[in-house]
């Protein structure tokens, strides 16, 4: 029976390994040695000698390179994961420390979910604004990802705050009412109800009909229930992707969806029927648990909804 090989243990971390594990976390953001370059402001031999520095400190392969790019090992993606609670721990400490020192700096790293840049009160762009007005040494990092994502990221502390629909709530997070979003049911103009002025029902449900494939509140899901549900998409934009296809009805945010309402390549159908309200939160740890930056940028939050 073949035993397994003990590995070194590591016994104290150094500014050094720190360093190497933010060139590997950014290599792997970058996808490759070659995009990495430009962002690290290294060469490629040089990532190459650290990442082969990193892997003989941890004693682990970490990924492979190969024509599509860098492919993460078993070990590597487990590494990763815990680079990024260990980057987030010390961006915590220096928050931490400033607010001690009554100074603005450091990073706020926020989390969207798509298409929230087209809401009309704005209120994570103008804060966001307030915010950088504030201190220039206050770095705004924004991820566009899922619901699911935004809240693990903000229990893992990648995220300091995130933004999500209220039909995903974990315990322990604290959730806060940002915007509240009209649904209507769309068809393009190459659908052939788009022509029809007031579209019998029954000609609705039997549509073609694409739905989101996050989970869905209980009234929400009954309003699907009824159509003819046969697609599913991540987000907003892969469901008008397939209503502009003319083969596809589906919901979306009325003020996502009129950029293409306005240019006649899009309509409502029967809108008194089809519409449900959804609410997108602010999801964030505890009160207590804030930052500085954090907890002004959420004071500005308040501020334009007054």
């Amino acid at each position: 029976m073949q035993t397994k090989k003990k590995r070194a243990l590591i016994n104290q971390i150094t500014d050094f390994d720190i360093k190497l594990i933010r060139l590997f976390k950014t290599v792997i953001e970058c996808g490759s040695y070659t995009a990495a370059e430009s962002m690290l402001g290294v060469t490629k031999s040089a990532i190459s000698i650290q990442m082969s520095d990193l892997e003989k400190r941890l004693d682990m392969k970490l990924c492979h390179r190969g024509r599509g790019g860098l492919t993460l090992t078993e070990e590597g993606e487990a590494v990763l994961n815990l680079s990024e609670v260990l980057l987030a721990s010390i961006e915590q400490f220096r928050s931490d420390v400033n607010q001690i020192n009554n100074e603005l700096r450091g990073d706020l790293n926020i989390a969207l979910v798509n298409n929230l840049v087209t809401q009309p009160q704005m209120r994570v762009t103008h804060a966001l604004k307030d915010l950088r007005n504030l201190s220039d040494k206050i770095n705004i990092n924004i991820t566009m990802s899922t619901p699911s994502d935004i809240e693990k990221g903000v229990i893992d502390g990648r995220f300091h705050v995130g933004a999500v629909p209220s039909n995903n709530k974990v315990s322990g997070l604290e959730y806060h009412t940002l915007y509240t979003e009209q649904y209507y049911l769309y068809c393009s103009d190459e659908h052939p109800l788009f022509s029809i002025a007031k579209p019998d029902k029954a000609l609705v449900e039997q549509s073609n009909t694409v739905i989101t494939g996050h989970r869905m509140t209980p009234n929400v899901a009954l309003i699907h229930q009824s159509l003819n549900c046969c697609a599913t998409a991540s987000d907003h934009e892969g469901i008008a992707f397939l209503i502009l296809t003319g083969t596809y009805i589906g919901f979306l945010p009325e003020h996502y969806a009129e950029h293409w309402v306005a240019k006649k390549r899009m309509k409502k159908l029967l809108a008194k029927t089809y519409k449900f309200n959804s609410e997108i939160n602010l999801v964030t740890k505890p009160a207590a648990l804030h930052n500085q930056i954090l907890s002004q940028f959420l004071e500005f939050i308040q501020n334009e909804r007054a």
